[in-house]
């Protein structure tokens, strides 16, 4: 998961929208408890400090042989095998003989499982101080640039280390367009999170404060582009997220995708209903209403949205409608009027704008 993507991206609009608050917290613990399989596996930075800040967020610091299994990809088979063979991890076990294991034992199974994924024997790594273990992995990212980054990125997460982050973020950009640095690390990072939500832990501050950070820099790079937008462009692209959508990352670098290749925009942001859509229609004659659906609307509504869409906005297919998203993806395939685009893979966005800009 994208995500985009992951993402990872989250807030209540109104606590008589039950049904909003019900979901999105249902979305927030099971992303969260995958964020620390992403976050723990960088060995980059040591969590000491994260127990003293999970003891006071109550955030969960103990998981059973299950629970590692599902963050690591070890079978707990194997990782009973490596306990008893090399002494690996030291869980301490209840009263019933069942196996407990802390934050310090998942971080260094993730770390081993990184380095025997990346052709490493588990006799030799077994051996290994967690400090040589650190080095190891980081020697193995030397060469892997985004990958280095994600964990970096990751680790700030986890320790809310802002200074990390724009360390991070400054050396990628010494080599990279922030197109680049989006699409190649903070898509992965936000996929990541979407991708593994299906277990749950974590507080939802740890993916609050990414997400943030990530949607400052890509208003920051909006607001910094020196390409003026062609006003005689057509269509103008009007771009929100519907009722009960949350998640703006992705519409947000959309947003910077088209400035950059000099659309005009009209951007409205979340929580937008179809009825509000009206107005905009009012001030152009052509337009392109583009939208992301993530987690909304739900996929039983999605074709009476389209209807919708239609009816009160677009009757003679005067203007178009762009859908992107994890939620249209299992809709690729769906027929739709001739002024409803599918765009199924996010890849596709930027070739489809560049058709657009010589047609």
């Amino acid at each position: 998961m994208t995500i985009f993507e992951l993402s990872l991206h989250i807030s209540v609009v109104s606590l008589k929208k039950f049904e909003l608050y019900q979901s999105t917290l249902f979305l927030l613990n099971n992303i969260l408890f995958n964020l620390l399989a992403i976050l723990l596996n960088s060995g980059l930075i040591l969590v000491f400090s994260f127990f003293e800040k999970s003891a006071r967020m109550g955030v969960k610091t103990q998981f059973s042989i299950k629970d590692l299994e599902n963050l690591s990809n070890v079978k707990a088979h194997t990782i009973r095998i490596w306990e008893k063979r090399y002494n690996l991890l030291e869980p301490e076990r209840t009263d019933t003989n069942i196996r407990k294991y802390n934050l310090e034992n998942l971080k260094k199974l993730l770390n081993v499982a990184y380095l025997y994924d990346q052709g490493h024997k588990i006799s030799k790594i077994a051996k290994l101080e967690n400090s040589e273990i650190q080095k190891l992995i980081q020697k193995n990212s030397i060469n892997e640039t985004n990958s280095l980054a994600l964990k970096q990125l990751k680790s700030a997460m986890f320790d809310f280390d802002d200074d990390l982050f724009q360390y991070t973020f400054t050396e990628l950009n010494k080599t990279k367009s922030f197109s680049e640095i989006f699409s190649e690390v903070f898509l992965p990072l936000l996929s990541d999170i979407g991708l593994l939500w299906q277990t749950g832990t974590i507080d939802p501050s740890h993916e609050r404060f990414i997400s943030e950070l990530i949607k400052r820099k890509v208003i920051v790079a909006i607001d910094s582009l020196k390409t003026q937008p062609n006003k005689s462009s057509s269509p103008v692209f009007a771009l929100f997220l519907p009722i009960g959508e949350i998640h703006e990352i992705g519409l947000l670098f959309t947003n910077f995708q088209l400035l950059s290749r000099g659309f005009k925009t009209v951007y409205l942001g979340t929580n937008i209903g179809i009825e509000s859509l009206v107005h905009i229609t009012n001030h152009y004659n052509q337009i392109c209403f583009l939208s992301y659906f993530t987690v909304k609307p739900d996929l039983i509504e999605i074709r009476k949205y389209l209807r919708d869409f239609n009816k009160r906005i677009s009757k003679d297919d005067q203007h178009q409608l762009w859908l992107l998203g994890a939620k249209v993806r299992k809709f690729s395939d769906l027929k739709t009027p001739p002024n409803i685009k599918i765009i199924a893979n996010n890849k596709d966005f930027p070739e489809l704008l560049e058709t657009l800009k010589k047609s």
